[in-house]
């Protein structure tokens, strides 16, 4: 057990690129081979992790985009005015409130 655990050090030192002066050339380049597909490995799943949370965050904005279509729809009912109902305007000329953004533009319900 002893010898096993001292060969998996050595082996990972090596790996550390720690006492490779020992090493012959077939040696290191078995360990390049296997830094390069640990590597490879790893850009791989980090890819997909990315992936899934990408597709994560797009379906939240298909959510949110549907839970505001139907806020909007509903304050847009709950806005108009009721029948006999008559508004006058003091004023020919009337104050217009606008948003003003930087980025993309948004989607718009239907």
């Amino acid at each position: 057990m002893a010898k096993k655990i001292e060969l998996l050090e050595v082996s990972q030192r090596k790996l550390l690129g720690q006492g490779l002066s020992s090493c012959s050339l077939d040696e290191i380049l078995e360990i390049d081979s296997q830094l390069e597909k640990s590597l490879k490995s790893i850009r791989a799943r980090k890819a997909q992790i990315f992936q899934e949370q990408i597709e994560e965050l797009k379906e939240r904005e298909k959510q949110l985009l549907e839970r505001k279509c139907k806020d909007t729809r509903q304050w847009q009912l709950s806005a108009q005015p009721s029948e006999g109902v008559t508004y006058s305007q003091s004023s020919p000329s009337s104050e217009v409130e606008t948003e003003l953004f930087i980025g993309l533009p948004e989607m718009r319900c239907s």
